[in-house]
Order: C-alpha cells, then sequence, then structure tokens
C-alpha cells in the first residue's frame, strides 16, 4: 500500500509532514529522511488504530454512535 505524503520544510528546522489521504495523520523530522520514516510509522499507528476502532464496532452487543457538541 502506498500513500503520497506532503514534506514541508518547518520555521524552526527540519520538515513538517502531512498525509493527505488520512486525515489529522502528520508528523515531523529533523532530516528529510527522518521524516520519511516517521511518516511510515504515523501511517501505520493510522492504520492500527482503525482496526481496533472496526474491531469495537463489529463486537456483538455493542452500539457505537456519533456524538456532536458545541463550544
Amino acid at each position: 500500500m502506498k500513500f503520497y505524503v506532503v514534506l514541508e520544510k518547518a520555521e524552526e528546522g527540519g520538515f513538517d509532514v502531512t498525509v493527505p489521504a488520512l486525515e489529522g495523520c502528520f508528523t515531523q523530522g529533523d532530516t528529510e529522511k527522518e521524516a520519511l520514516a516517521n511518516a511510515r510509522e504515523a501511517i501505520l499507528c493510522y492504520l492500527e488504530g482503525l482496526e481496533k476502532v472496526n474491531q469495537v464496532k463489529t463486537r456483538p452487543g455493542l452500539m457505537v454512535k456519533e456524538v456532536g457538541i458545541s463550544l
């Protein structure tokens, strides 16, 4: 599986990385190489989190509901 990542030079140095296909998936690194390695790890963690959510949704007897709040 492949994902596009966007690397942007950070003001304080290094790179900020976002994964457009995975909302809220972002990381950073001091070098491009480190930023890409961190992106791989962030993507894996994101996907593992989705898997856990799916496991909760598929457990018999459980209901998952979305709750909205206003600030």
